[in-house]
């Protein structure tokens, strides 16, 4: 026995499960034993059921590894889900049910009121929201990550709003095709295009931003009264969400405060040193025509946000540019620290 946790997980075929099998693979706490699928996979090898889509081999143990059924039985007690939202409502409060610790990258349950919506560096103290779950006194429970463009807004706003408070937020997103999963968008119709729609995107990134920015109140989260306006678009970039923004803050700052504000910041995870935190989780990038996907996204291994083009706005008072890398810190990457940070205070033995 290595010593490590036992992990499982659930809806590993996919792009999203692939990429948590990336990230585990010689994590120092975590080891991967239990795939599931759906069931046109189960019961073959892992390598039978899927077809490797990262740019790092696939890890041999893991090729070898029976797919098992979408089913709580022989699952470890740690899951971390890729589902789709409809496989989601399903399948993760019945895994929590059975006692499972259900890391979840779905929409499903994130605006449920005593479900933990997560960034480590942001607000890891509504994890405390897991006691109040009906699962809990079991061992279950459902902690969730946001959506991949509303991480790298909220990673920008978090040392603002906590030095000079955000008052209002517009945004334009110019989100990779990796983030609509394999196959994705059809290539006729993305390529020398602009596609101006993303179905329930512009809202989770209006509402999941102010939950991630409110506080705790008691047993619940009072959401941060910041007024946000999103418009989402897919481009023909392969991975990493771009942003636009532009915020009005609620007291005066001056540039060279708010790229302090960003390089500066810094949380639980760098605290407590956890494996997947970047050491810098905000980073400022000086040069005129900068942050590019195709050479920022891998900054702090996938898992920082870079900013860059810091400049007077006149709607309001500031805009600047974000870039995060939407399968790593948008997606498996959010949830593995999100694991990461239960394991470490306790909820996760």
């Amino acid at each position: 026995m290595s010593g490590k946790i036992p992990v499982g997980i659930l809806g590993a075929t996919g792009t999203v499960g692939q990429r948590f099998i990336q990230l585990l693979e010689g994590h120092p706490w975590f080891e991967v034993t239990w795939l599931a699928a759906s069931d046109r996979s189960a019961g073959k090898t892992y390598a039978e059921a899927t077809k490797w889509r990262l740019n790092t081999p696939r890890p041999k143990n893991i090729a070898e590894m029976p797919v098992s059924p979408a089913i709580p039985e022989g699952a470890p007690k740690l899951v971390f889900a890729a589902l789709d939202s409809t496989a989601a409502n399903e399948l993760e409060p019945l895994f929590a049910g059975a006692g499972c610790a259900v890391v979840s990258n779905s929409s499903s349950f994130r605006m449920v009121a005593d479900v933990p919506l997560i960034i480590p560096e942001v607000n890891g103290d509504h994890l405390k929201l897991l006691q109040t779950q009906k699962w809990f006194k079991k061992g279950g429970f459902i902690v969730t990550n946001p959506n991949c463009s509303t991480i790298g807004l909220v990673m920008a706003l978090a040392p603002l709003h906590l030095k000079f408070g955000v008052e209002k937020v517009f945004v334009t997103t110019m989100q990779a095709v990796s983030g609509a999963g394999y196959p994705g968008v059809a290539s006729l119709d993305i390529l020398g295009n602009v596609i101006p729609h993303i179905s329930g995107e512009e809202e989770k990134m209006e509402t999941e931003s102010r939950k991630l920015l409110g506080v705790m109140n008691g047993n619940g989260v009072t959401p941060a009264e910041i007024l946000i306006g999103a418009h989402c678009n897919r481009v023909a970039v392969e991975d990493g969400h771009m942003e636009s923004v532009s915020i009005k803050l609620r007291r005066p700052a001056l540039p060279e405060e708010i790229i302090s504000a960003w390089n500066e910041f810094t949380g639980l995870p760098q605290k407590l040193r956890l494996p997947n935190a970047p050491e810098q989780p905000v980073v400022y990038e000086p040069a005129q025509d900068r942050p590019q996907p195709r050479l920022d996204i891998h900054r702090g291994a996938g898992m920082a946000t870079v900013v860059g083009r810091l400049r007077p706005c006149t709607l309001f008072d500031w805009k600047f540019t974000v870039l995060s890398h939407n399968t790593i810190r948008g997606a498996a990457g959010a949830a593995l620290l999100n694991g990461e940070l239960l394991k470490v205070l306790g909820y996760i033995h």
